[in-house]
């Protein structure tokens, strides 16, 4: 257990009361708004709602919904925004401010009109529109200059949702100005009017007082108001912190807010995302200082969350005074139960973000938003946050494996009650991840998720036998009644024409097998934060002429959002060579070096590159060589039952002998989310 008891949690300044207008907020902790795709027609989805219903189970103080919720029908949704736009959105709103409220949490909405950041074939295919005709390098859509009408129906919308935001029940709303139409009306990279709304600061705050006003006269002064700002755009010609901060002044003197919720970077581009959503390898909490310079200066409560990950960090902010309530947005996707494990002295229980970046990653690759180690997170209609015990007789499982999927069967058969033994070939747990974790420091924050499932276990009993290869006898020998295997995978090459026995794979060089000098080229054709890893480690080790290549359009082709600037910046910074479009064909021996062949994946033509050393990232093959030994002496031959396992149903098992099943890399070639998943899956029903 940890230092801090129950007793001295009452007194811990994330759990204290912050009066906020007339609402007293029980604690000091929120989640910020975000949009993560689970709803489809604009109202809360009951996925959504069960999401946030949780956070609020799990003690928080307030949660913040409806990241970039719409007000105006030319403001698209990108995300599966709420839609206040539509009056059809109180109803289901309200119900779900019910259950919220339940558990003693305050729930508050944010409301946007996207402006130019957004496109004009979504949604209704409406223009975009802006303070100038100025195209945003993210979403790219090039916006119309808004004129007189446009300025009275955008103020007009705002009072509309508001109003129906407090129709709903809602605590309050946040006005967001992070990039956002309103905002854009502050910077002069955008703002290039020579109206009553360009030029001087009032010029250019004048619509944003428009909208507020308009707001606080709908709802009457009965409804909570605040506004999310950026602290410092980090843009040539962009707004500065002293401007932000002026901005920041005028806004909470004026009377029509009760707080400032602030943020930095601007969101207009690729780098400036990353920076304004940082991920794992960056410092935590990069913008504190630049928050309580503005706090010091206003009298009203300030907001802030950016990679607060951890929870010393957070009472950190709060008990210097830094902000008055602490943002823990993707640490409630890992741990949406954070706040009851203080509240009972378990902070040492708590499962802290890695900043791995999933959640936000897949939401820019047109998906939904998941945490890469908490399966339920975001899926708690099929798994539950809290694994329940089982009410049938005590069972004896076998899981041979202790990489992020076998840990977490252990932990979850732990859980329900029974016997578990987990075998582990190697000297510790946590499988291929130890190896990544070696690459560099944003790899090695992914050993968290291995550091809390390895203390899980342990706190649970699970019998963990390190530096023992399970083969069929030793499992036998268990007697068990389900068996799992979480083998994981061998690193494969793929398949090239020649030279195979020439190449070594990162995980060659990660574990030291091989060590490369001179001229090395990295083949990549897996897409993920692998092949930057490789390279960042070598460049780092004073490996100087690095090369990159992929068959991909894109180095790390399936990173995105805030991941894939990362690891550019990373590789331009440590000049690491790139090309993309190219498949490697074949390696030969060339004097004392290596001949490198490959092929345009357009063109077809041929490129030669004399190296020292090539590297293959090619992902996994499964090693499934006990899976395989076993499927004939199991009750049900090794098959997973694949409907069961999809809604996370219970998996169907024999009387006799015992029921054999695989996960993760043993299955295919995956990733820490995939197998953890299963695991949980097949595990909750055991």
């Amino acid at each position: 257990m940890t230092n801090l008891s129950v007793a001295a949690a009452s007194s811990d300044p994330l759990l204290q009361p912050l009066q906020m207008g007339y609402l007293v907020l029980k604690n000091r902790v929120f989640s910020s708004s975000h949009a993560p795709g689970y709803n489809t027609d604009g109202t809360p989805s009951e996925r959504y709602v069960a999401y946030h219903e949780e956070k609020a189970r799990g003690g928080i103080g307030l949660t913040m919904i409806g990241g970039s919720s719409n007000v105006a029908i030319d403001s698209a949704s990108l995300w599966g925004q709420l839609d206040f736009s539509n009056a059809a959105i109180v109803e289901p709103l309200g119900r779900m401010v019910e259950r919220v409220h339940a558990h003693g949490a305050a729930i508050m909405c944010q409301l946007t009109h996207m402006g130019r950041r957004n496109v004009s074939h979504d949604g209704d295919w409406l223009p975009t529109i802006g303070p100038s005709s100025v195209r945003e390098p993210m979403h790219r859509g090039w916006p119309k200059e808004m004129e007189k009408a446009d300025f009275r129906r955008v103020a007009k919308d705002f009072a509309a949702a508001a109003l129906r935001a407090q129709m709903a029940g809602l605590d309050g709303v946040e006005l967001c100005a992070t990039s956002h139409l309103v905002d854009q009306f502050w910077t002069p990279l955008v703002n290039q009017r020579t109206d009553e709304y360009g030029g001087s600061l009032e010029n250019r705050l004048r619509f944003t007082f428009e909208v507020l006003t308009a707001m606080r006269e709908a709802t009457g002064g009965g409804l909570l108001m605040g506004i999310r700002m950026i602290a410092d755009e980090g843009l040539p010609g962009g707004l500065l912190p002293q401007e932000s901060k002026e901005i920041a002044q005028r806004i909470a003197a004026s009377g029509l807010v009760n707080f400032l919720n602030l943020a930095s970077s601007s969101l207009a581009t690729e780098a400036g995302l990353a920076k304004a959503i940082p991920p794992s390898g960056t410092p935590t909490a990069p913008y504190l200082g630049l928050v309580a310079s503005i706090k010091d200066t206003v009298d009203v409560p300030v907001l802030h969350a950016t990679r607060i990950t951890d929870v010393a960090t957070a009472r950190h902010a709060v008990a210097e005074g830094f902000v008055d309530l602490v943002g823990m947005t993707r640490g409630h996707m890992a741990d949406p139960h954070l706040v009851n494990k203080l509240a009972a002295g378990q902070e040492d229980r708590v499962r802290a973000c890695v900043g791995a970046s999933l959640c936000i990653n897949r939401l820019h690759l047109g998906m939904d938003a998941v945490c890469i180690q908490n399966p339920a997170t975001g899926r708690e209609t099929f798994v539950s946050q809290l694994v329940t015990p089982s009410a049938g007789p005590r069972k004896k499982i076998v899981v041979v494996g202790a990489g992020p999927g076998g840990l977490e069967a252990a932990r979850v058969c732990a859980e329900r009650g029974h016997q578990v033994v987990l075998f582990e070939a190697q000297d510790r747990v946590g499988g291929q991840v130890v190896v990544a974790a070696r690459a560099s420091e944003r790899q090695a924050e992914l050993m968290g998720v291995i550091g809390w499932l390895a203390a899980e276990v342990d706190l649970l009993g699970v019998e963990v036998r390190l530096n023992t290869p399970a083969e069929i006898a030793e499992v036998q020998a268990e007697n068990p009644e389900v068996v799992i295997a979480a083998t994981g995978g061998w690193p494969g090459v793929g398949s090239i024409e020649y030279g195979e026995d020439l190449l070594c794979t990162s995980v060659d060089v990660l574990s030291g097998q091989v060590v490369p000098i001179g001229r090395v080229l990295i083949f990549d054709d897996h897409g993920s934060e692998r092949g930057p890893s490789i390279a960042e480690f070598l460049v780092d080790r004073g490996v100087d002429d690095v090369e990159l290549v992929t068959p991909d359009r894109l180095v790390a082709h399936d990173l995105s959002a805030t991941l894939g600037p990362a690891y550019l910046t990373m590789l331009y910074g440590r000049g690491v060579k790139m090309a993309t479009d190219l498949r490697l064909v074949g390696v030969r021996k060339e004097g004392q070096g290596l001949k490198a062949s490959l092929r345009n994946e357009f063109t077809g033509q041929s490129e030669q590159r004399e190296v020292d050393t090539v590297i293959v990232e090619h992902g996994s093959l499964p090693n499934d060589g006990l899976w395989r030994s076993l499927t004939g002496e199991s009750n049900n031959d090794g098959v997973t039952d694949l409907a069961a396992l999809a809604k996370g149903k219970a998996q169907p098992l024999g009387k006799e002998g015992f029921a054999l099943f695989r996960i993760g890399d043993a299955v295919a070639s995956r990733d820490i989310a995939a197998a953890i998943f299963e695991a949980r899956r097949l595990c909750q029903n055991l």
